[in-house]
């Protein structure tokens, strides 16, 4: 009975546990990227409902709308506990992308334009209640760990698009509009499953805890070799309907093994609770009350509207107005606009680049595959490496960002000058830099702006990201496209109304915008630039201090050890 009592309260222990609940946000994560599968079901939206290109990219501007505007999820947040945000996320998952389906399988009636816009604005938008759900209580629980955590959170999303082609091929078959109903269901479910376990812990440091997201680290790595293995394999072998079962289970027990590792954590936990502590000598110290709690006491009792342009200094807590309308946050904004934008232009087009390229459909699914796989290389890649480079040289994490867009450039130029196979190296270069801006840009707000309204400022931070998306992909790319498209047809003798839907072959429909892409992420490196000059002051101090001092909530005393018991 009592071994039965202690096996329950060890379970209770587990799955309250911080090394659980980031198992947990790996499984919530590992179903968070749908958004990058546009790319792989947007033709069949074509086609079905007879779209040009620039309506398109119209519902693709308002599926990154719905992906990057999180300030509702991260509003609600900080008045609601975790499981709330989670079940919302759930709720708006399913419907949105459910009516998508029902409307592509001529289950309903042809929606407006306008309405498709809202259904997968709204199925997008359920990714941020995830992310502010699971990736800002990460953060919060394991503060010291910020860069690696993002990194691999992060990264599963990365990943969310091969896996989640893997299962549909098992349960569907080659059915890419079946595509959008798993994405419907499968992420609301794992989000319920996993709704309590996701909450903010107290912040204990373990020693070895760097090493534990290392072994994280190795085994996310070896899912994401085993996907790319398959999508390689599945272009030179025909896969039968058992073959992909046997590929997409080999995938779900890789998901499952870091759980062994949490299991493993949460024990060791467990035993130093049962651990008799021996009781220090309470000795009284006074602590004085430091300079800048003082000045950040008085600051307080103003109005928020009174300080917005007297901020405190970087790394410390930010009121959400000091932080948006500071020069650092503007700078970051521009950034974004010019890198993320023009990365989610080139993912959202890669379906069309590939057709318009001659390459076949299967073709075209392992671009799609390999940006989700390279886009996890680089999520992981930017969280470990620069909180390396920052740990032990003290390199500021915008010059990181400089070089990532650097790269995003040479792939944007792959596009617009193509060679044969330079598809594949642009896909790799696309989905690594495209993964590698994100945990980059959420450790900047976290570092700079601190965590108390990290949960609203690393969303209203992407801001940039879908007005980026509409201005070079609907503005630009889109309308260029069908320019190209237009003239193709004039010189075949017909007109638009005589075709279902507009389809430009050839090098030349993407040339010019993806120049202009080039050219708008060059601009973006240079700011990023200007931005690692700006705090490299800061980055040259210990910016996680704060975090290992003793937490203001803790009485005016410490205990200090008498020396004498030893």
């Amino acid at each position: 009975m009592n071994q039965s009592g202690e096996t329950v309260r060890f379970l209770i222990h587990l799955f309250n546990g911080r090394w659980f609940m980031v198992f947990a946000s790996f499984l919530i994560m590992a179903c968070a990227g749908a958004t990058y599968l546009f790319g792989t079901y947007s033709k069949d939206i074509k086609s079905t409902l007879g779209y040009d290109q620039t309506t398109l990219n119209l519902l693709g501007f308002f599926k990154d709308l719905g992906a990057n505007v999180g300030v509702m999820s991260g509003l609600i947040a900080e008045v609601t506990p975790t499981w709330f945000v989670l079940i919302i996320g759930s709720a708006m998952n399913f419907v949105g992308y459910f009516m998508i389906w029902l409307t592509v399988t001529g289950k309903v009636a042809k929606p407006k334009v306008w309405q498709m816009c809202l259904y997968i604005c709204v199925g997008a938008n359920s990714q941020n209640f995830a992310n502010t759900g699971a990736l800002v209580t990460c953060v919060k629980n394991f503060p010291e760990s910020r860069g690696v955590m993002l990194g691999l959170l992060k990264g599963y999303v990365g990943l969310s698009g091969a896996i989640m082609t893997q299962l549909y091929f098992a349960i569907y078959g080659n059915d890419s509009k079946s595509l959008i109903l798993l994405i419907a269901w499968l992420p609301a479910v794992v989000s319920l499953v996993f709704v309590y376990s996701i909450r903010e812990k107290k912040v204990v440091r373990q020693r070895n805890e760097l090493s534990v997201f290392y072994n994280f680290l190795y085994l996310s790595i070896f899912l994401a070799l085993f996907l790319m293995a398959m999508n390689i394999a599945e272009k030179q072998v025909h896969f039968t309907k058992a073959a992909y079962t046997a590929s997409a289970t080999v995938c779900c027990v890789l998901l499952f093994v870091p759980l062994t590792v949490a299991v493993k954590q949460e024990i060791e936990v467990w035993n130093m609770k049962k651990l008799p502590v021996e009781e220090p000598s309470e000795v009284k110290v006074e602590k004085p009350k430091k300079e800048l709690d003082l000045v950040q006491e008085e600051k307080e009792m103003k109005s928020c509207f009174l300080t917005v342009f007297d901020p405190p200094p970087r790394g410390e807590d930010y009121t959400i107005l000091q932080a948006l309308l500071s020069l650092d946050m503007i700078i970051l904004f521009v950034a974004t606009f010019c890198g993320l934008g023009s990365s989610l232009t080139a993912v959202d087009n890669l379906g069309q680049i590939g057709e318009s390229l001659g390459y076949p459909n299967h073709t075209v699914s392992s671009f799609v595959s390999l940006v989700s796989i390279w886009n996890y290389f680089g999520r992981v890649f930017s969280g470990f490496v620069s909180e390396y480079l920052l740990a032990k040289y003290k390199l500021p994490r915008p010059l990181m960002m400089t070089l990532v867009l650097l790269l995003s450039c040479a792939g944007h130029l792959l596009i617009a000058f193509p060679v044969p196979g330079s598809v594949y190296i642009a896909s790799v270069l696309m989905g690594f830099s495209f993964g590698a801006q994100l945990p980059l840009l959420f450790a900047i707000i976290s570092e700079l702006f601190g965590l108390k309204y990290f949960s609203t400022l690393f969303n209203c931070g992407q801001l940039a990201s879908p007005l980026g998306s509409y201005i070079l992909n609907v503005r630009v790319t889109g309308m260029l496209y069908d320019r190209e498209a237009l003239k193709q047809l004039k010189a075949r003798g017909l007109t638009r109304n005589d075709v279902k839907d507009l389809t430009c072959l050839g090098s030349q429909c993407y040339k010019l915008p993806f120049v202009i892409l080039a050219a708008v992420t060059f601009f973006g490196a240079l700011v990023s630039l200007g931005l690692a000059m700006r705090t490299r002051k800061f980055y040259k101090g210990d910016i996680y201090k704060k975090f290992r001092e003793t937490p203001e909530s803790e009485p005016e005393s410490v205990l200090v050890s008498d020396s004498r018991k030893s």
